[in-house]
């Protein structure tokens, strides 16, 4: 078993591998808080673009911005399902009784994400609402302006401690946009406070490390596995200047 968890001096970790195989050699009951934010496999409309790079696939032409591209986003529905229900086997197992976990996913893999959720060992408790100020409007369509985090419990958990709201409005900004699909660190901010301060958080799909730049700067700790090396340095670099 890994021994790399989080210190006094050193509150997030990151660890640089594949995710599953990582989440192998952590320790059992560790943690009060697992939110990940996987490759989505949703882009693309053939296979040919399901292969096909992901900057091609969910960046915007107009975007002069070059993000470092990352893998594992190629996956069908029934492979996503099947691999999703294997690394939260594993989330289950080092996560603590009664710890919350939460998945982020679109529209298109929502239905899978919450078989997989369940699959998994999780006890399914609902979805969390991420919504996108800014989204593009569709002619004659309602505008895809939500993401959802499919959350679910450990077994049971105590009602006690503050409420939370089940949705959040948060809109991308570029400054703060580190990594190709990132998220919003005030919207990790507001999700990492559902654990007490000093509690541990884990995000098994880092990228550029929001989840342990959101823990740091709530007084959580946090480990982060990233197989991307160049997103592992993004990772570290930036949780290194919040706790500074």
């Amino acid at each position: 078993m890994r021994t790399d968890l989080p210190t006094e001096t050193e509150p997030v970790r990151v660890i640089e591998g594949e995710s599953l195989g990582a989440l192998l050699e952590l320790p059992d009951g560790v943690f009060d808080l697992i939110l990940n934010d996987p490759p989505y496999s949703s882009g693309g409309f053939t296979r040919a673009d399901r292969q096909g790079d992901v900057s091609a696939k969910y960046q915007q032409g107009g975007t002069k911005r070059k993000y470092p591209t990352f893998k594992g986003d190629s996956r069908d529905q029934r492979a996503y399902r099947y691999w999703s229900a294997l690394w939260l086997i594993q989330c289950l197992r080092v996560s603590k009784p009664g710890a919350i976990c939460g998945v982020f996913t679109d529209w298109r893999q929502l239905p899978v994400t919450v078989d997989a959720l369940q699959a998994g060992g999780w006890v399914y408790r609902g979805i969390v609402v991420w919504h996108k100020p800014g989204a593009r409007p569709a002619q004659g369509r309602f505008a895809n302006a939500c993401e959802f985090l499919v959350w679910g419990t450990n077994g049971g958990r105590a009602l006690a401690g503050s409420p939370f709201p089940g949705h959040f409005s948060h809109a991308v900004k570029q400054p703060d946009k580190h990594h190709l699909t990132g998220k919003p660190t005030a919207l990790m901010q507001d999700l990492v406070r559902v654990v007490p301060p000093g509690g541990l958080v884990l995000d098994c799909f880092a990228g550029s490390g929001t989840t342990g730049v959101a823990a740091a700067l709530e007084g959580r700790r946090a480990v982060l596995i990233e197989e991307s090396a160049e997103y592992a340095a993004i990772a570290r670099q930036r949780v290194a200047g919040v706790l500074v």
